[in-house]
């Protein structure tokens, strides 16, 4: 009798938590598959490798010396350690070793950030600018308008047409990932990378050193 009465009290019980198992499952499925955490997995598929990279659009053309006129460009995908969380992808220009693009998780979205190095290590004038995606975007494309912290950057430093900057990233896996830079007033910037035809891997990028001391605690 007591046995019976037991078991009749615990399947109701077995029978909710089952749902609750189920809801939890689909739920840690959902935020596994969002847009943002999709593009993350993409790119970290990368991690290690480097890739020739081209510009497909740059306009209007600049009347300043173009840094990227006849340079090779490369990106590598290194950084990580939680690539799940945080990627770093410097993006060399023929002997500069001066950038790198820090893509991270922030809430539900994505951040990025330009980190640009001088060739000892210390940061330059104008770094860590950037901003955050305001959707979910697609596995595919995501869009960093500039946030806030970079505007007053930019008009600190006299950046003015920078303010409006957004950039975006496209990855199609085997084929190509892109870094796309646009404004407002018509200037569009993008170059396109290589993804089916990996090279050997390039120096590191100029501070990499003091970067990997701050990341163990240093």
């Amino acid at each position: 009798m007591t046995a019976r009465f037991l078991l009749g009290g615990l399947l109701p019980l077995l029978a909710a938590a089952v749902p609750s198992a189920a809801t939890a499952a689909t739920d840690s499925g959902a935020v596994a598959a969002t847009p943002p955490a999709q593009f993350m997995a993409a790119l970290a598929r990368y991690c290690g490798q480097a890739f020739a990279g081209r510009i497909v659009v740059d306009r209007p053309a600049s009347t300043a010396p173009d840094p990227f006129q006849g340079k090779v460009l490369v990106m590598h995908v290194r950084g990580c350690e939680a690539p799940e969380q945080t990627l770093r992808v410097p993006f060399h220009v023929g002997d500069d070793r001066s950038r790198t693009w820090v893509i991270s998780r922030v809430g539900p979205g994505l951040r990025l950030k330009h980190d640009h190095r001088q060739a000892d290590g210390p940061p330059e004038p104008v770094t860590l600018y950037g901003g955050d995606t305001r959707g979910a975007g697609t596995a595919r494309r995501q869009v960093f308008p500039a946030d806030a912290e970079s505007v007053a950057l930019f008009e600190r430093e006299g950046m003015a047409a920078s303010t409006h900057n957004a950039w975006a990233m496209e990855i199609e896996p085997g084929r190509r990932f892109v870094y796309e830079l646009a404004r407002p007033d018509g200037r569009l910037f993008r170059v396109e990378f290589d993804l089916a035809h990996p090279l050997p891997a390039p120096p590191p990028p100029w501070g990499d050193e003091a970067v990997g001391a701050t990341q163990k605690g240093a």
